[in-house]
C-alpha cells in the first residue's frame, strides 16, 4: 500500500517526491513494484461482498495505479484522479461522465485536434450538440450559455497557436448556471497551473508528454472535484477503462523528475524563442511567456511557468523552403508528439479547424524545446534559417 498523505500543502518537490511511495511498514524498497495482475483472490466468500475491500479485480485497480492516482490527486488537489491508455481516452471518458443526448456543450476553438473529432464523431452521434467559441471570449461565454448547455471546456494555452483562455472568468460565468467546467493543462501540468484551485472540475492532461516526458509511454490523466468524481469514476469503471501497469509505472517515474524537467524546458524554450524574435523571417513568435505575446498578462497572472513548446510565424515563403529548412535539422526530430527530453519539429496545418476565431494565415512552425543545450539548438535552427533562404 502507499504512504498516506498527513499534509496537502507541501511543495510540488516534495510530492514527487515522496507521495505515492510504500508504507516502510511493508517493504524496505523506494518504489511501488509493477503490479501485472487481472485475478484478485479472497480470503473467503464473505469478503468478495465486503464494499471495503480494497483490491477486487485488475481492472479496478492494483498498488501501482494507486501509488501513481496518489501523487496526481496531491498534486492537482483532487478529490480523486483516474488515469487511462491515453490523453484522448481522459478527454472522451470525462466528457461522456456529463454529458448526455439532448446536451449541449461549448468547445474552445483551439482545443486539441483529436478532441474535436471526438465532439463532431461520437458525441454527434449520440445526439449531443457541440459549440465552438472564440478562445479569448472571456466573461462574454455567458452569452454562448444555452438552457441545456451542461459543459464548458478549455484549453490553456490553445493547441498549435497558444491562446491564453480566461480561466477564472469563463469558470465565473459556467457557475453562475451550475455547469460543469473542464480544461485540458497538458501544456503547464499541475506544476504551473492548478485548475481546480481556479474552480475548475476537470482537469486532463495527456501525461504522455512531460508526466512521463521519456516518449516511451501513453497515459491520460483526469483529476476531479469532489463534485463530479463520482459520476466520472462511474463511467471510467462502466466502459472497463484501466491502464497497462508498466505505463503506469514509467508515469510515476516520470513524475518525480517533473519539476526539474519542466524548469529546463522552461527556461531553455524561452531562450530559444527571444532568439527567434529577433530573425527577419519570423513574423511572430507564440509564446505566452513572451511580453510581446497578446495573452501574456492573463499568463503571468495565472500561471507560474511555461512548457517547452511554443510556435512561430514565418513571413510568407514557398513551402520548398520551408520543407528544405525543417527537413535539414539535426536536432529537432519531426513528430507530432512532445513533452520528451527531445526536441521536435512540426510544420502546422490550420485548415478545417477553426470555425469560431481567426487563425495565422502565414506559415506556422511548432518548436517542442527539449533538454538539450539551447545554445546548440539555435545554432540547428540558424542553419535551418539558411536553408529557408535558399543558401
Amino acid at each position: 500500500m502507499s504512504k498516506s498523505i498527513p499534509n496537502r500543502n507541501r511543495s510540488v518537490e516534495t510530492i514527487v517526491t515522496h507521495s505515492g511511495r510504500p508504507d516502510p511498514r511493508d517493504t524496505p524498497f523506494v518504489n511501488t513494484p509493477v503490479v501485472r495482475a487481472s485475478t484478485v483472490l479472497f480470503e473467503n466468500l464473505a469478503a468478495t461482498k465486503n464494499p471495503g475491500t480494497k483490491y477486487v479485480y485488475g481492472r479496478r485497480g492494483t498498488p501501482t495505479s494507486e501509488a501513481l492516482t496518489d501523487v496526481l490527486s496531491e498534486l492537482e488537489g483532487a478529490a480523486g484522479t483516474l488515469v487511462t491508455p491515453s490523453g484522448l481516452a481522459a478527454v472522451s471518458i470525462a466528457l461522456l461522465s456529463v454529458l448526455s443526448t439532448g446536451d449541449h456543450l461549448l468547445m474552445t476553438d483551439s482545443a486539441y485536434g483529436p478532441t474535436r473529432l471526438f465532439c463532431e464523431g461520437v458525441l454527434k452521434r449520440y445526439g449531443v450538440e457541440t459549440t465552438y467559441y472564440d478562445p479569448l471570449i472571456g466573461a462574454d461565454i455567458a452569452g454562448l450559455i444555452r438552457p441545456n448547455t451542461r459543459a464548458v471546456f478549455m484549453e490553456s494555452p490553445g493547441s498549435l497557436t497558444f491562446e491564453v483562455q480566461d480561466v477564472p472568468a469563463i469558470v465565473a460565468a459556467a457557475k453562475a448556471r451550475g455547469i460543469v467546467t473542464l480544461i485540458d493543462n497538458t501544456w503547464a501540468t499541475p506544476v504551473y497551473f492548478k485548475p481546480l484551485a481556479h474552480g475548475i472540475d476537470i482537469a486532463l492532461m495527456a501525461g504522455t508528454k512531460y508526466v512521463v516526458g521519456h516518449s516511451d509511454a501513453m497515459i491520460g490523466t483526469i483529476a476531479c472535484a469532489e463534485s463530479v468524481w463520482a459520476a466520472v469514476k462511474r463511467t471510467y469503471g462502466d466502459m472497463g477503462m484501466f491502464t497497462g501497469p508498466d505505463d503506469m509505472y514509467l508515469a510515476l517515474r516520470g513524475l518525480r523528475t517533473m519539476p526539474v524537467r519542466l524548469a529546463r524546458h522552461f527556461e531553455s524554450a524561452l531562450t530559444v524563442a527571444r532568439w527567434l524574435e529577433q530573425r527577419s523571417e519570423v513574423a511572430r513568435v507564440l509564446h505566452p511567456a513572451l511580453p510581446s505575446d497578446p495573452g501574456h498578462a492573463i499568463w503571468k497572472r495565472d500561471f507560474g511557468g511555461a512548457s517547452g513548446l511554443f510556435a512561430f510565424e514565418l513571413q510568407p515563403v514557398a513551402h520548398e523552403r520551408i520543407a528544405a529548412m525543417i527537413d535539414g535539422l539535426e536536432l529537432f526530430g519531426i513528430g507530432y508528439s512532445w513533452g520528451g527530453f527531445e526536441s521536435l519539429v512540426t510544420l502546422v496545418d490550420l485548415k478545417g479547424i477553426r470555425t469560431a476565431s481567426a487563425a495565422p494565415t502565414r506559415p506556422v512552425v511548432r518548436l517542442h524545446v527539449g533538454l538539450e543545450d539551447p545554445a546548440d539548438l539555435i545554432a540547428d535552427l540558424d542553419a535551418g534559417f539558411s536553408r529557408l533562404a535558399g543558401g
